[in-house]
């Protein structure tokens, strides 16, 4: 990980930690939950909004009231609320989507639950991501949370990321994998 984004994400981490604590605090962890869901759907669907967040021209004040009346529109937990309006007043909004990030982790990790990246060949439909949910959460012995996205580029099979462990069953590799063999005796 690079300086800066190591340094970006430990800022977020601390924000993070404080946010979802008080949240846990006030048993509010589903509306934090909703909230940061929200939340990351604005950030990619509005280039305005990641645009305001990143900006060295805005002031901390227009950042400020600029979160603070999306928090409001979007009805945002009030301590997730809080939270960015702080960011916005510290000059740190820019780790917004680290903050994400780090609730999201927290938030699992209280539930029991670990996050699988699956990329796959074409869309997965809900009984194969069911299938493979009930799968994973046998070999891992943690309720599985699928995160599905799609690469046709793997030509067939599934590329599954939970942690640090990663299962390639992809054509492609497969592929790859016999490209090399064939190197090596000739």
């Amino acid at each position: 990980m690079s300086e800066p984004a190591s340094i970006s994400s430990g800022v977020a981490a601390r924000y993070a930690t404080a946010i979802f604590e008080l949240c846990k605090e006030k048993s509010r962890l589903d509306k934090l939950e909703t909230g940061i869901e929200e939340l990351a759907a604005a950030l990619s669907e509005s280039a305005d909004l990641r645009a305001m967040i990143h900006s060295p021209v805005l002031s901390r004040r227009d950042q400020g009231r600029a979160i603070s009346a999306l928090a409001e529109q979007m009805g945002l937990v009030e301590q997730l609320a809080r939270g960015v309006a702080v960011m916005a007043q510290n000059r740190r909004l820019y780790v917004v989507p680290h903050l994400i990030t780090h609730l999201r982790a927290l938030i699992a990790e209280e539930k029991g639950e670990v996050t699988a990246d699956v990329t796959s060949a074409k869309a997965l439909t809900k009984a194969q991501s069911e299938k493979l949910a009930k799968t994973l959460a046998g070999r891992f012995g943690e309720t599985v949370k699928i995160n599905a996205t799609v690469d046709d580029s793997l030509i067939g099979g599934l590329v599954v990321k939970v942690g640090s462990k990663m299962i390639d069953t992809s054509i492609r590799a497969q592929l790859n994998s016999l490209q090399n063999a064939m190197k090596e005796v000739g």
